[in-house]
């Protein structure tokens, strides 16, 4: 099933038949982000530009991303321009590419659109894939002072605390109810605590798509998320365990339903859950 762009509040999704026929477009730089980096070399869209999300798009020294001269030179040097439109994709339904989304939002760049589908979407419906690298000339890329209206910090978090109109946690529910930590394969992202933030909704990320990945219709999110009553606060704040997931329900909130007063906190629970005295609640 389609969704109508026209629906949501922002012109934001590129469906797969619509890229397929601009993938020769000059104005246009398309961006693979895949959770697993190693998928892009295996297969991935004629002329995408593969960023492993640990390696380019991370400070290799303190947790935190790049600042504004680094991740501009890093698009640059991909030979992206603040003139080209940039379109994202990635596995995981997008996880990282929604990252990257809010990413650029937050460096001031917003000629950006996310592929409605991650690249398994692309691959079963046929659509061309190479192996090979593009070799784009290289470009300027000035990014913006951050823009801190779309990122939350701590002290915000502890400010909205026990207030489940703020707080939305999208991961898993066993992440939620402190049954787990971090799941298998995932240590590298763990906390000494498990459980969430006092007050925080549980709104699962994956509860926004449909099984292929494409996200619901206006009308589902706003149910989903209104039935929680999240919609009806400000701001609201969403998290996870780095800040990637809780990206991606960004996407939704801010870019699909319009609000724009949503913020991701991309310390997340690894920075929550390592904090000295801070409150935690289990259960669901």
């Amino acid at each position: 099933m389609e969704v109508p762009v026209a629906e949501y509040a922002k012109d934001v999704l590129v469906e797969p038949e619509w890229l397929a026929q601009h993938l020769d477009d000059a104005g246009i730089r398309i961006v693979e982000v895949d959770e697993n980096p190693a998928l892009y070399a295996e297969a991935h869209i004629p002329g995408a530009i593969g960023f492993d999300w640990q390696k380019d798009l991370q400070d290799q020294l303190k947790r935190d991303f790049l600042g504004p001269e680094d991740f501009g030179e890093l698009f640059g040097r991909h030979g992206i321009s603040n003139d080209h439109l940039i379109v994202l994709y990635g596995d995981r339904n997008n996880w990282f590419a929604a990252y990257t989304y809010w990413y650029l939002k937050y460096y001031g760049h917003d000629n950006v659109k996310l592929l409605n589908g991650p690249r398994e979407r692309w691959i079963a419906e046929g659509h061309p894939t190479t192996t090979d690298a593009p070799s784009h000339p290289a470009a300027t890329f000035v990014a913006q002072p951050g823009d801190d209206a779309i990122r939350a910090r701590r002290e915000e978090v502890q400010a909205a605390l026990g207030d489940g109109r703020k707080l939305v946690d999208v991961r898993s529910p066993a992440e939620f109810a402190g049954e787990i930590i971090s799941p298998a394969g995932y240590e590298q992202e763990g906390a000494q605590r498990g459980g969430h933030i006092p007050g925080a909704a549980s709104i699962p990320w994956a509860q926004a798509v449909r099984e292929d990945g494409t996200f619901k219709s206006a009308d589902e999110l706003r149910e989903l998320y209104g039935g929680k009553g999240v919609l009806s606060s400000e701001p609201i704040i969403a998290y996870c365990r780095i800040g990637e997931r809780s990206a991606h329900t960004w996407f939704v909130l801010h870019e699909l339903l319009g609000r724009d007063d949503v913020r991701n906190y991309d310390g997340s629970w690894t920075e929550w859950g390592n904090l000295v005295n801070v409150p935690i609640e289990r259960g669901a």
